[in-house]
């Protein structure tokens, strides 16, 4: 009674904030603009799994072809006894995956009495070996790797049907986290079902293929991971790495506990071992080897668990948990803390400033190893930006898996150390949940910036006395959560002192804008033009391109005709696309990369006559060393120095005067460029803005 309760006023708070929230987008964006933003805001979820259906194994191999690269990345290691068909069905998918990766085919024939010997030979492109005598699994795959060429080593068994582009993504878990030393696929059966997302080792030396016999597509097997092992029906490691520990350990001949062995050993050296679910691999488990473990090879997966346990003992009772914990607590491997991210949607970091920051932070969170679940209030897949989050190393959560928020919180709410809910509208409603479901966990609230702040200023502007009343509105509920929550984050120290004047008490840290500093780009002479970035959904930078087409372009023009500015932004409607007619003005619409302008212009600006926080247009500049033309606003709070760093203009004759000046002053742009690439080390690094973030990760009490 008391949950359903619960998720009625939940449900009725959501209510009363999406109606407040539709109101203040019909002022500014009127009623096509609101339609369009709400059906992006609640797009239809995905829960579709990713499986295709495996190929059909054919007992031909006359059209089968594979790659024999001069210099293969990696050397894919398939042993085989007997199954001809099987491990033709297996080459051939590996022929048809369309892997972008340079690699060779290994075949090592442990003593086939069918056709194997006779037809593989043949096959264009591949690698045969044939043992003299049978080595069993362990001794096959040792063979197969002192014949690859490849920096790395696949070992694949001969009954899988890899899926597509299955080697690229499990290459790329080394690209991505430098410190993974094993990498495993997510292992599906051929009815869909999944096999196993990683592999847990308990405390007694017994494993358990985590999540068998479930959906692949659920969100909780769809993130990369750190685990304890990955079996080897797929698994990659580098080929100097494999050789230095020496294979395979025949200490497990003929085979079974060999992948799990190896695991540790991996460890032993500081590496991780890792899970990749974009790494998808179809396995008739059982095909080659039975499923029976008390009788023919099988037999060994018993006996090699005491040899493994009696080798590992020290290991296992120190850091994996017993059978009794359950799989759940025992997948956690390398938590450090236990922390759910809300935001209004997925980000989106090559769209805008807020959802840049919001991956900075979630990338901060993992880098001190903390276990991150992610849900957007839209509760929608959103394609390729989920699944970079998924990359990323993020449980995000989509619908139907994120039906019911109330009932997801009563099932999940009790792991959690810490909360972080972004945006008041996010947070407000699901605040009282939290303290009922998630006890334990400190709330912080993540303001991205203070929105009464700009709703003021825009209304101020605006001479609107309808949007006066709406910035009062938030300015209530923005300070109500300053008070209710643990800790609230703001993104400038300007924003910091105003709160300690209107809400005194309340804990408030600056966790701003993180920014790298991007590499060297050309300098002044190999640089021209103008550029001007924002999402055109933020009212702010719709008002500033139309300020600086209406009234500062001209004022350029009148004594640089040919200065061109370059507008980007998506999302722009079509008033906004229009300007890109006017003579002098390029309009791009959304760019997905951004390069090319960033080291092709000499000056960027931000003209911006309202808003709030600290501008990711101006920190986006400034780390590529680009000096940055600025109103007060848009540098407000970002210790830049008029003249030194930056320089600020408030008026249109102001405003064009500054830009011409930094356009045509070689001396004045380098040491503006200096200063921005200074401030950037300085105030928006990701050692310095995650400072408070460490610090309260350090407080929270020991998991």
């Amino acid at each position: 009674m008391r949950s359903g309760v619960q998720g009625l006023a939940f449900r009725l708070r959501q209510l009363r904030s999406l109606a407040g929230r539709g109101l203040v987008s019909l002022r500014v964006r009127g009623w096509a603009g609101t339609w369009k933003r709400w059906r992006q805001r609640r797009a239809a979820p995905s829960g579709e799994t990713r499986l295709v259906p495996p190929r059909s194994p054919s007992a031909s191999g006359a059209a089968l072809r594979l790659p024999r690269p001069r210099s293969p990345r990696a050397s894919i290691i398939v042993p085989v006894y007997n199954q001809l068909h099987m491990t033709l069905a297996c080459l051939r998918a590996l022929a048809d995956a369309g892997d972008a990766c340079a690699f060779e085919v290994i075949v090592v024939d442990d003593g086939s009495s069918d056709a194997t010997p006779e037809l593989l030979p043949s096959v264009p492109g591949l690698v045969f070996h044939r043992n003299r005598e049978n080595l069993g699994f362990i001794g096959a795959c040792n063979a197969g790797a002192a014949k690859a060429r490849g920096e790395f080593l696949v070992f694949l068994n001969n009954d899988t049907t890899v899926q597509p582009g299955w080697l690229d993504a499990l290459l790329a878990t080394f690209s991505r986290y430098p410190d993974t030393g094993l990498a495993g696929s997510q292992l599906v059966y051929p009815d869909g079902r999944l096999q196993e997302a990683g592999g847990i080792i308990f405390a007694d030396g017994s494993c358990w293929n985590y999540g068998r016999f479930e959906d692949p597509a659920h969100p909780r097997f769809n993130f990369v991971r750190e685990v304890d092992y990955c079996s080897g029906a797929s698994i990659a490691i580098r080929r100097e790495l494999f050789e230095s520990l020496g294979g395979f350990d025949a200490h497990y001949a003929p085979a079974y506990y060999e992948d799990t062995d190896l695991a540790m050993r991996v460890r032993q050296q500081g590496l991780k071992v890792r899970y990749q679910p974009a790494s998808v691999v179809v396995h008739h488990e059982g095909a080659t080897s039975g499923t029976d473990t008390g009788s023919g090879i099988k037999a060994y997966q018993v006996a090699n668990q005491a040899k493994f346990q009696e080798r590992w003992r020290d290991v296992l009772e120190r850091e994996h948990r017993p059978p009794s914990d359950g799989a759940e607590l025992a997948s956690e491997r390398g938590r450090r803390r236990r922390v759910l991210v809300l935001d209004a949607c997925t980000p989106t970091p090559d769209r805008d400033s807020g959802s840049l920051r919001m991956t900075a932070l979630l990338t901060l969170l993992r880098d001190q190893g903390c276990s991150v679940v992610f849900f957007p209030e839209n509760r929608a897949h959103d394609g390729r930006y989920t699944q970079a989050l998924q990359q990323l190393g993020v449980e995000a959560w989509w619908h139907p898996w994120l039906a019911d928020v109330p009932r997801w919180l009563a099932q999940h709410g009790e792991r959690f150390d810490l909360v972080i809910g972004s945006r008041h509208y996010v947070l407000g409603p699901v605040l009282p949940l939290l303290r009922a479901q998630a006890p334990r966990a400190r709330v912080v609230f993540d303001t991205v910036d203070l929105h009464f702040l700009r709703e003021q200023r825009e209304a101020e502007l605006a001479g609107d006395a309808a949007g006066l009343r709406t910035a009062a509105r938030t300015r209530k509920a923005e300070l109500a959560l300053v008070a209710q929550a643990d800790l609230t984050w703001v993104v400038s120290e300007a924003e910091r002192v105003l709160l300690a004047s209107q809400a005194p008490g309340a804990r408030v840290d600056v966790v701003s804008n993180i920014h790298d500093i991007a590499e060297p780009g050309p300098g002044f002479a190999q640089r021209e033009g103008l550029l001007f970035v924002g999402g055109f959904r933020h009212p702010p930078n719709v008002d500033a391109a139309r300020w600086l087409a209406d009234e500062i372009m001209p004022r350029i023009h009148a004594r640089h005709p040919g200065l061109e500015l370059h507008l980007v932004g998506g999302d722009a409607a079509p008033d906004v696309q229009a300007l890109g007619e006017r003579p002098g003005i390029h309009f791009h619409g959304y760019v997905p990369d951004l390069s090319p302008l960033l080291h092709g212009v000499r000056v960027s600006v931000a003209p911006l006559r309202y808003g709030a926080g600290v501008k990711g247009k101006v920190n986006q500049a400034l780390a590529h060393g680009i000096p940055v033309v600025a109103t007060t606003c848009a540098v407000e709070g970002m210790h830049l120095v008029d003249g030194q760093d930056v320089l600020v203009a408030d008026d249109a004759d102001g405003f064009a005067e500054a830009v011409l000046r930094l356009h045509d002053d070689a001396a004045l742009w380098t040491r503006l460029s200096e200063g921005g690439l200074e401030n950037t080390r300085r105030h928006f690094s990701p050692e310095v803005v995650g400072a408070p973030l460490r610090r309260l990760l350090d407080e929270l009490p020991a998991p």
